[in-house]
């Protein structure tokens, strides 16, 4: 009933994959993608005819680059403070408008994850800064919490940020599959984005949706009276010198040349010489766009390399492409499709949706989002088609995303964590752990609803 007719091969990778993401949720300093390889190749060295030299090759080099390239772009933005004199810059639009200031936090954490920097860099960067202020204009640091790790999950898909990046890898490997089924995907660009505003739909359903009802709508009439001024919230900075100028200009014209060459309107505007330089001549590729920009700002002086080396997301880097070999092996030893019967005999074509949403949100609280679980269960969703007869390709990718992203509240997560460590002094940090938690955990189960609602019964 349950898919377990299955080969030694299949049944060897799948215990293997089940041992390293329980590897993951026990030590989180321990990095997983290293240990994901490992297991790559002794599972495909004594189970699935595969040598140690073909297991490497498994290796998501496309994927690894865009990630690479992006991120030491903005690492570049940020260690020569572009990143934050644009933060200070957007939050000082309040005026003496305390009410306004967590609107500013969440769209400028929005804007700042769309374009490029993605979750992890930038609410690493603003957090602290956002539960700082909270304390200052008297607002409890679990519904800033609330806010802020909204906007930043909820814009984490963009597709030229690095989980967005990672989703549409996968997106791509799998749409020849999918459409060999007879469903329609469409471009690849407007799947990316498909599946952003989904993301960023079903985060402020929960999230935006709890910090009115905690508490949120109440604060923001108690400000009707407030006499804070900005400079006591946020101090003046310093005005843009010319190699940050010069910064937030290459950043605009990477938005543009990562969108513009998709729209219909704007499409001819791009020779095939351009679209070659960018891309495969088709279709863009951020991070070729990244490196040529990162290489310019280097060869300006706007930017040390060394620096901006260091602050990139290593970690989760090698996460994403050890779980990839690792998954890899899993599909040719028939790992993967074992593990496709086994959620196939508990769904049907809607509930699915609900079922990826719940799974992912369980293993996601105690684990990586981005570096485990979506290289995990994305490549599942062709089999998954297949098996049930029918259901949406964007619908369960959608429910993968949102369901692995909802649960990082907790403070088992780095976001949660960081959260728990940057609230002011006058908060009860043992009580705002408590409140994380319990919000983190139970979007596990409002993540498998919401999802099962909006992308299974709704079809968004």
């Amino acid at each position: 009933m349950f898919g377990l007719d299955m080969s030694v091969a299949a049944l060897a990778s799948l215990i293997g994959v089940v041992i390293v993401i329980g590897i993951s949720m026990y030590d989180e300093d321990l990095n997983v993608g290293i240990v994901g390889i490992a297991f790559a190749i002794a599972i495909g060295a004594i189970y699935a005819n595969l040598d140690a030299t073909k297991v490497l090759r498994s290796l998501p080099v496309d994927l690894c680059m865009v990630l690479i390239g992006v991120t030491f772009l903005f690492g570049i933005a940020t260690t020569n403070g572009t990143m934050e004199k644009l933060t200070s810059k957007a939050i000082r639009l309040a005026g003496g408008n305390t009410a306004l200031i967590p609107l500013i936090l969440f769209l400028m954490i929005s804007i700042v994850t769309t374009i490029g920097p993605g979750n992890i860099a930038t609410f690493t960067l603003m957090a602290p800064i956002a539960l700082i202020i909270a304390e200052r204009i008297g607002m409890k640091a679990f519904l800033m919490s609330l806010l802020i790790v909204g906007a930043a999950e909820g814009a984490a898909f963009s597709p030229i940020s690095p989980t967005g990046i990672i989703s549409t890898y996968f997106v791509g490997k799998m749409q020849p599959q999918v459409e060999a089924m007879g469903q329609t995907m469409g471009s690849i660009d407007s799947l990316a984005w498909k599946i952003y505003f989904n993301s960023m739909f079903a985060q402020l359903i929960a999230n935006v949706g709890g910090f009115f009802i905690f508490g949120g709508w109440a604060w923001i009439r108690q400000q009707r009276n407030s006499t804070l001024s900005i400079d006591e919230i946020a101090p003046r900075p310093e005005p843009f010198d010319k190699m940050q100028w010069l910064t937030i200009g290459c950043i605009g014209v990477m938005v543009a040349l990562a969108i513009l060459p998709g729209m219909p309107l704007t499409r001819s505007l791009f020779s095939q010489t351009v679209m070659s330089v960018i891309g495969n001549g088709k279709a863009v590729n951020v991070g070729a766009i990244a490196f040529l920009l990162a290489s310019f700002l280097l060869v300006c002086k706007a930017g040390d390399s060394k620096a901006a080396i260091k602050s990139m997301p290593w970690p989760v880097i090698i996460m994403v492409c050890g779980m990839g070999i690792l998954v890899d092996v899993m599909d040719k030893a028939g790992g993967l499709n074992a593990l496709v019967n086994i959620i196939a005999s508990v769904s049907n074509p809607i509930s699915v949706t609900g079922v990826l949403a719940f799974v992912t949100g369980v293993i996601s609280s105690y684990s990586s989002s981005s570096g485990v679980v979506m290289p995990m269960f994305l490549p599942l969703v062709p089999g998954l088609i297949d098996a049930l007869g029918g259901g949406s390709a964007v619908a369960m990718i959608s429910s993968i995303n949102v369901g692995s992203h909802l649960v990082d509240m907790a403070p088992l997560s780095l976001f949660g964590a960081i959260c728990v460590a940057c609230a002011g002094e006058s908060e009860d940090k043992g009580k705002l752990f408590r409140q994380l938690m319990i919000w983190g955990l139970s979007m596990s189960v409002v993540g498998g609803i919401l999802c099962y609602v909006l992308f299974g019964l709704l079809g968004l």
